[in-house]
């Protein structure tokens, strides 16, 4: 006997308001993936008013971890740099306040369960909203586990595996958008694009009316177009975390960075 899942109320934040508006003007979104502390939590600021000054319409934070299970080796350099630095969690938390003073963009905390509860599960999810965060990517939070809360909302991963009555009772649990993990393993940069995306993105819209994000892999102008024309928002990390890395001592390295993911954008929303 299946139990019915448990549907998740949420109150709208900037995540909706941001796909609304996308919708409205027929555009794709585009969401970068940055680590936060890499190099540092001030260049994080930094990189952040720069992505959103290229045309990012949604931000997503990751907090470094030690033991990323679900990161490739360019994220996971990351991880370790940030964390080497001196990022931790309340030192990100504070990052975001610094980034709201300046900017309203959407951001969405990518992260696993361990940083959280260290932290202390309630306490995070409160200060979470408090210094302005809109959704939760929590990578290894099984949704049968998950129970509602009145911060930011959980953002619900979905793999090339995942079964149809998954798919449906993960879809249930929803909220803000459903992030498709584009193919099987770690993040990284790929030299082509999963030729099952089209047909999982068609599935998941058969169990949801929100909006589908795709990442995994997307690494160029060529593969943002192709996702793009699927997708309501595509997702580019390890391209973007890699020219971090490449230009992390350069004082231009945010304006660097910045004309990267613009190029991205633009062949996103034109179709190149």
């Amino acid at each position: 006997m299946r139990t019915r899942p448990v549907i998740f109320d949420h109150v709208p934040n900037r995540i909706d308001h941001c796909f609304s508006q996308l919708r409205a003007q027929k555009r794709t979104g585009f969401i970068p993936y940055i680590c936060a502390g890499d190099p540092s939590l001030n260049k994080t600021v930094d990189l952040a008013l720069a992505l959103e000054k290229a045309g990012t319409d949604i931000l997503e934070l990751g907090i470094p971890f030690s033991d990323p299970l679900a990161d490739g080796l360019v994220n996971q350099l990351a991880a370790q740099r940030a964390l080497e630095a001196g990022a931790t969690v309340p030192g990100v938390l504070d990052c975001i306040r610094q980034i709201r003073t300046r900017s309203q963009i959407p951001i969405v905390l990518y992260t696993y369960l361990n940083p959280i509860f260290q932290f202390g599960f309630e306490r995070f999810h409160r200060e979470a909203s408090n210094a302005g965060v809109d959704g939760l990517l929590i990578l290894d939070l099984p949704p049968e586990e998950d129970q509602p809360n009145d911060g930011p909302f959980h953002i619900r991963l979905i793999a090339p595996t995942t079964p149809p009555e998954r798919i449906e009772q993960i879809c249930a649990r929803a909220a803000g958008f459903i992030y498709y993990v584009s193919r099987e393993g770690v993040t990284g940069i790929q030299s082509s694009i999963a030729s099952s995306v089209r047909d999982q993105v068609a599935l998941i819209r058969r169990h949801t009316t929100l909006p589908i994000a795709v990442g995994f892999g997307i690494s160029t102008a060529e593969q943002a177009s192709e996702v793009a024309q699927v997708a309501d928002a595509i997702v580019v990390g390890s391209a973007i975390v890699q020219r971090i890395s490449e230009n992390a001592t350069a004082p231009s390295m945010p304006e660097r960075v910045g004309e990267f993911v613009a190029s991205l954008i633009r062949a996103a929303k034109a179709g190149l």
